[in-house]
């Protein structure tokens, strides 16, 4: 039999573990795409390099030398839907959401399929969606520009019924209008203070400026009261 193949990873890890620019563009990326984790996302820029580095090595080759190649890289990445137009330069010019974009859980989403990224993630996964009448259960896979045209809800699932809870969710989403991203950050970058519409730092301000209460007179029984009315310290006869 032999010994079994060695496992490799798929994706190559950041150089810099700790960077705070690339930390906000994959959590970016991840929430848009509704990702699992940002394995996914290395794995998808890793081919994304790949395609890159098969470019810039064709570049350096005369052109007679590198035709068969060419066509080859040229004519996969617009299969997938990758490239607009069969152009080797075009390549060079890739981003990582254009990879994205062909994911089949993006796809599904963008079809109206499912209510949101994440869910359309989880239809992928428990086996509603298919492709020429077979399920596909893969949400990274990347599906070409004929097979994004061919899916459809598998036969024995649920959701095949119009009046499901999901389909008229999925719907609805397809045309519910989405609220401004200013007016969101603006609210979510609030604190707690002005959730509640500063009333405590009213409330503070208040207490600051208002007058000091006089301290409470205390009583004391041991102490007698003494009278206005001068009395000699000798005898009891009062000064005239």
């Amino acid at each position: 039999m032999g010994d079994p193949r060695r496992q490799k990873k798929k994706f190559v890890v950041p150089k810099r573990p700790f960077d705070t620019d690339r930390f906000e563009q994959e959590l970016q990326l991840i929430g848009s795409f509704g990702l699992r984790n940002k394995r996914e996302l290395w794995r998808h820029s890793t081919d994304l390099s790949n395609f890159r580095r098969q470019a810039r090595n064709l570049l350096a080759l005369p052109p007679s030398e590198r035709q068969h190649s060419e066509k080859e890289l040229v004519n996969k990445l617009a299969r997938i839907g990758v490239l607009e137009q069969p152009v080797l330069d075009q390549v060079l010019d890739l981003t990582l959401e254009n990879v994205l974009e062909r994911r089949l859980q993006t796809i599904v989403y963008r079809k109206g399929m499912a209510a949101s990224l994440h869910h359309a993630r989880q239809l992928v996964t428990h086996g509603h969606i298919a492709l020429d009448s077979a399920r596909v259960t893969t949400p990274a896979r990347l599906m070409t520009v004929g097979e994004a045209d061919r899916l459809a809800y598998a036969s024995k699932s649920s959701l095949n019924d119009q009046s499901h809870p999901a389909r008229i969710a999925a719907s609805y989403a397809a045309t519910k209008v989405v609220e401004p991203v200013d007016d969101y950050d603006e609210r979510s970058r609030g604190g707690r203070d002005d959730r509640r519409g500063g009333r405590r730092d009213d409330r503070r301000d208040t207490r600051r400026d208002a007058p000091a209460k006089p301290a409470p007179k205390v009583k004391d029984d041991n102490v007698e009261p003494v009278s206005n009315e001068e009395v000699d310290p000798i005898g009891d006869e009062k000064l005239e």
